[in-house]
């Protein structure tokens, strides 16, 4: 059977859906890159904006005509009939259920009437699945570097965010867990390991944090293995956190959930830190890493947003020299706190303001990549195209590869000289 994983959103999502790829591969099934010739699609849902599920909407409609789509995640989760209506043949698996999925690949074997069993799979919950942290892939269909999920859930309650309501309160996968499962993925070859959650500085929260699991991993792995973290909220970062970015395993990159930079607004929507924690911690990032790529979520036209607060938010991010902004004009979430709030910014005061700050994000990542034209840096190769590999660098630049050993391979880790903002080379 062939099967296409399209996957929306978070790198938490990413991983889940690597897993469940990785279960049809090991029952011989064939993993494909795109929907053409797919005999079932899965699809794996956000629900962080209406934008994430517009484009669920227009894709599982797609899919649909193609072959049988399974649709779960947080779309999902918060809106099953909405989405079981887009087409005849779409069979919607709650997210609260997705670790089931790891046995659908076996439940389907033999399977002749795919959209048949597949309904017949979602009717009833099924024994020995159903934790959080049953996704634990070690072969990666979909990417070039590893993923680790070792947090799921939100203990916070932001005002404009539905994440939360879909995804539960904040759990921590055991820290021994996370080593046993960082060292299976060091011997599959693998050079770097996204650390997931979907609010990650909340692992262990009460506990040693996220700084104290770092401090463990760091001190099992072992020296070509690199760590980088997919998402950083403000709250929880720490000086144990910090203590432990210094480690040159740990990339140059990171990024910040910042939504505003405005006291004010920051209080309205129900973040638990003000603008000098952000202040502080951005500036010891900058003291750790030696120009560290730093990337942000703001939203424009937030309730209580006037032009004195954008403006603060303006000035914060240019001072700071942000490399690159996804910018999301604010849209009200169902059953979200600000979902009917009074204090609405006009839709194209709210669009104008967006419009801005896209435009001074592309000028700041123009200035950060002509700052690292001649630096060192190293690049994990994620693939090859018209005899020309291409990477990623530990500090986010995608460049073209010269100078890579015929012998070379997807994954593999090189040091290079920075060339251009589009090229480097093997040094």
């Amino acid at each position: 059977m062939n099967v296409f994983v399209y996957t929306l959103g978070c790198r938490v999502n990413q991983c889940e859906s690597e897993a469940v790829a990785q279960s049809f591969a090991q029952r011989g099934h064939t993993i494909l890159k795109t929907y053409d010739n797919a005999d079932l699609i899965i699809v794996n849902t956000c629900t962080v904006t209406s934008k994430a599920e517009q484009k669920a909407r227009r894709e599982i409609r797609l899919f649909a005509k193609q072959a049988p789509v399974l649709v779960t995640g947080c779309y999902a989760q918060v809106s099953p009939k909405e989405v079981g209506a887009l087409a005849e043949n779409i069979v919607v698996f709650p997210l609260m259920r997705k670790p089931e999925l790891l046995g659908l690949a076996e439940f389907l074997d033999g399977c002749g009437d795919i959209l048949g069993r597949v309904r017949e799979f979602a009717k009833e919950k099924r024994e020995g699945y159903g934790a959080l942290f049953d996704f634990a892939p070690s072969q990666f269909s979909y990417h070039s570097r590893s993923y680790l999920k070792i947090q799921d859930g939100c203990d916070n309650n932001c005002g404009f965010c539905r994440v939360h309501i879909a995804r539960g309160p904040s759990d921590s996968l055991d820290s021994d867990v996370v080593v046993k499962r960082a060292l299976e993925i060091e011997k599959q070859g693998y050079h770097e390991i996204v650390l997931t959650g979907v609010n990650l500085t909340m692992y262990d929260h009460r506990g040693r944090g996220l700084g104290g699991l770092l401090e463990k991993l760091l001190g099992a792995v072992g020296p070509d293995m690199r760590f980088r973290l997919s998402s950083l909220e403000p709250d929880h970062i720490d000086d144990l956190l910090l203590k432990q970015l210094e480690d040159p395993r740990m990339q140059p990159y990171f990024h910040i959930p910042i939504q505003s930079a405005a006291d004010k607004v920051i209080k309205r929507i129900n973040r638990t830190y003000d603008s000098s924690h952000l202040e502080y911690v951005i500036e010891r990032l900058r003291q750790i890493k030696d120009d560290p790529f730093l990337a942000c979520d703001i939203i424009t036209g937030l309730p209580g947003e006037g032009d004195g607060e954008f403006e603060i938010t303006r000035s914060f991010l240019e001072r700071h020299g942000f490399a690159l902004m996804h910018v999301f004009p604010f849209s009200p979430r169902p059953d979200t706190a600000l979902e009917k709030a009074r204090d609405r910014v006009p839709e194209n005061i709210r669009d104008e303001r967006a419009l801005v700050l896209r435009n001074l994000s592309a000028e700041l990542n123009r200035r950060y990549v002509g700052r690292q034209v001649g630096r060192e840096a190293e690049v994990i190769l994620e693939g090859r195209h018209t005899g020309r590999w291409h990477g990623l660098t530990g500090n986010y630049l995608k460049t073209d590869v010269s100078g890579v050993p015929d012998t070379a391979s997807v994954g593999d880790l090189f040091k290079v000289r920075i060339v251009s903002g589009t090229r480097a080379e093997v040094i």
